[in-house]
């Protein structure tokens, strides 16, 4: 008995550690080739630590020829209109299929499952003519349009804590005089807490990472995004993957300020939504 707890507690940390190690391998050659000069990286092997850690110069032309700076402020624009739109509609119309009952509810949920099995590249062309047609190509508008819509998930996140949601309370704050949209404002979404923490953590990193739709809708230089930032460093004769480095070194930082300060929420949030 004693031998088997003892089997299984060392298979339990080799495989914890071993994880660990293939997580972190990749992030520390990275880390590595962000101080190396274009000379040192392409010489000398992925583990090799560089030669000075204080070379900070892949740094410096990140943030100015990268226009990482830009970079992180039309990011910041896409993802606080995109998240915002995204879980006002997707609350909106979770509150609406589950609090009211009209034709065609079903239908409305079908479509959006039936959206979220077609593949984006599928209906891009179509889009595309629709945002230049509107004339929102080269503009932020086009990706935050984008961003907007609600997927199933999200939809089907809502729906599960608005199942627990007694209708007594809607019924309650409806002979206060409150209307639809009150109720729904000051008493159904701050319930809805659980599944927002939730969707804002997905929501923040889906767009942080997409490279696709600012790529093809903003192209312009000054309409950078972080993704769209590192493919500045990427021409058609030499590639500088020493600067790529510093630029992904320097996009992780936002995203670990935002899980540190946000961990308890999220945590909570998460396990919130899974037992509802």
């Amino acid at each position: 008995m004693i031998f088997k707890r003892l089997l299984q507690s060392i298979l339990k940390y080799f495989s914890l550690i071993l994880w660990t190690f293939i997580v972190f391998f990749p992030l520390l050659t990275v880390f590595f080739g962000s101080f190396k000069t274009y000379s040192e990286f392409m010489s000398t092997s992925g583990v090799t630590p560089p030669v000075s850690f204080l070379n900070f110069e892949n740094y410096y032309i990140a943030l100015t020829k990268g226009k990482m700076l830009t970079g992180f402020f039309n990011t910041f624009i896409l993802i606080l209109a995109g998240v915002s739109g995204s879980i006002f509609i997707g609350s909106m119309v979770a509150y609406v299929i589950n609090r009211f009952n009209f034709k065609g509810k079903k239908l409305i949920l079908f479509m959006y499952l039936f959206v979220s099995i077609i593949p984006m590249e599928v209906s891009q062309v179509s889009t595309f003519k629709i945002i230049a047609s509107l004339g929102l190509y080269n503009t932020r508008l086009a990706p935050i349009l984008l961003y907007l819509g609600a997927d199933v998930l999200m939809v089907y996140l809502y729906l599960q804590v608005l199942e627990k949601i007694p209708r007594e309370i809607d019924k309650a704050a409806m002979l206060e005089g409150a209307s639809y949209f009150q109720i729904y404002r000051k008493v159904i979404f701050p319930l809805l807490k659980p599944a927002t923490a939730s969707i804002i953590m997905l929501k923040v990193i889906s767009i942080y990472n997409d490279f696709y739709i600012p790529h093809l809708y903003m192209p312009g230089e000054h309409l950078n995004t972080i993704s769209t930032a590192l493919f500045n460093f990427m021409g058609p004769h030499r590639i500088e993957w020493n600067v790529i480095n510093a630029a992904i070194i320097l996009s992780l930082i936002p995203m670990l300020v935002f899980f540190l300060i946000l961990q308890k929420q999220i945590y909570t949030g998460l396990t919130a939504g899974s037992i509802k």
